[in-house]
């Protein structure tokens, strides 16, 4: 078996980036995002980039970076409310943004890595998110088609994984980053803690390593607040 363990996220990306390329990148606001690969395809110089991901971060953390040097013009994604500067491209016409609602941006991303073209869905019939597209009748019911979502490379986080690329995501971490593992054409994971095939209880894994092509040990990872909210004590 091929070694998939690199030494840091340049390394790990390493022939893997190009220009006008589709990205897949884990998370849920602040957290779970792979901060480390992040920064290093925002070092790569890579530009043209659709990214695919919940949201872009916010103003200099995540994908804000990448916002930052205007590496991406095009984010599919369902929540932008956080970023100034997401907003202010948008609106300048420097960046477009496919919406979508959250689960079916989730579904979308499954459905990509399980093989699956398209789906229909109740949501966003008779709305702007079903301009263009197929709708159909179901048992008396209007269904919207979406499509599958595949990337050319996958970013991931996770709290645990062993050296086989067999992965543990926790708590709200686990938004995103196991269906997009599965939907990356390459996947490329950072962990908080590696460990020897072997030491991760079977029935704990969440994303086999037959899906993670690259792996790096990412120790201390910034735990951002995205939003911090205090009261004077009593």
């Amino acid at each position: 078996m091929a070694n998939k363990v690199y030494s840091n996220a340049t390394e790990a990306l390493d022939g893997l980036l190009s220009d006008n390329m589709t990205l897949m990148s884990g998370g849920f606001g602040l957290c779970g995002i792979p901060e480390s690969l992040i920064e290093a395809v925002a070092k790569s110089g890579v530009k043209g980039l659709t990214v695919i991901s919940n949201n872009a971060g916010v103003d200099g953390i995540g994908l804000g970076v990448m916002l930052e040097t205007r590496q991406i013009v095009k984010m599919v994604s369902s929540y932008v409310g956080e970023n100034k500067l997401f907003a202010k491209q948008f609106l300048d016409g420097d960046l477009t943004v496919e919406f979508n609602p959250q689960g079916t941006l989730a579904e979308r991303i499954r459905a990509g890595g399980a093989g699956i073209p398209a789906f229909y869905t109740k949501t966003g019939v008779g709305t702007l998110v079903a301009e263009g597209k197929e709708v159909r009748e179901f048992d008396g019911e209007q269904y919207v088609m979406e499509r599958g979502l595949v990337a050319d490379v996958s970013i991931v986080h996770a709290w645990k994984g062993d050296t086989e690329g067999n992965l543990i995501y926790r708590k709200t971490a686990r938004n995103f980053n196991p269906m997009m593992a599965t939907a990356g054409k390459v996947t490329v994971a950072e962990v908080e803690h590696l460990v020897e095939p072997g030491e991760l209880a079977p029935d704990q894994i969440m994303t086999p390593g037959i899906y993670v092509d690259r792996i790096i040990h990412y120790a201390n990872p910034s735990k951002h607040i995205e939003q911090r909210t205090t009261r004077p004590r009593a």
